[in-house]
This record gives C-alpha cells, structure tokens and sequence, in this order.
C-alpha cells in the first residue's frame, strides 16, 4: 500500500469524545476503505475507548459500511461512539417530563 507511484488521496479521520477531539489528515492509496483509513491514522492509540471492528462510522456524517465503502479525496472518515440513550426512550422522557411540567 506504500507504493510512491500509486496515486494518493487527502483524507481526514476524526473521533470525539465529550473532552477531546481528534482529526488526522493522512494520505491514502486509492481503493483505500473507511476502515483501513482509521486503522493507519493510529487514531485508536488516542482513545482508550475506541473498537475500530465494532465502531460505526460514517463519511461527512452519512453512515457507511467502513470495510465496503472506497474513500474519495476530501473525504472525512467519523467513527462514531456507541450510543449512552436509546433516542427513542430519550425523546419518550423529555415529552413526559415537558407533559408532567405543562400540568403543574
């Protein structure tokens, strides 16, 4: 994947948590996948937390399948943390709690 005649690509990897946020610029062969692109940015040496095998991820916030989708130039890979709410039940909380205050 070193090879110095294989075209390259400008990307960006980027993780965050609530207290730190990183992007990693890198240059990558063409063909290269969301996955591998995380993988060589070493991104996952900053983050105590972060799975690359069970992360989600995502280019420009749109979800993709990392070990599928080949990466364009300008692309920004997003691995994305797992959830901490279930969005659903989360919603479900706050119109009980905006009905509970209405009633007051």
């Amino acid at each position: 994947m070193n090879d110095p005649k294989t075209p390259k690509l400008a990307i960006e990897v980027a993780y965050a948590t609530p207290t730190k946020q990183k992007i990693i610029v890198l240059h990558v062969d063409v063909g290269c996948t969301a996955f591998d692109a995380a993988v060589q940015s070493g991104i996952a040496a900053e983050f105590d937390d972060v799975d690359l095998t069970a992360a989600k991820m995502g280019i420009f916030g749109k979800s993709v399948k990392p070990k599928e989708y080949e990466l364009r130039a300008g692309d920004r890979v997003e691995i994305y943390r797992p959830l901490v709410a279930d969005p659903k039940a989360a919603r479900k909380a706050r119109a009980e709690k905006s009905r509970q205050a209405a009633d007051s």
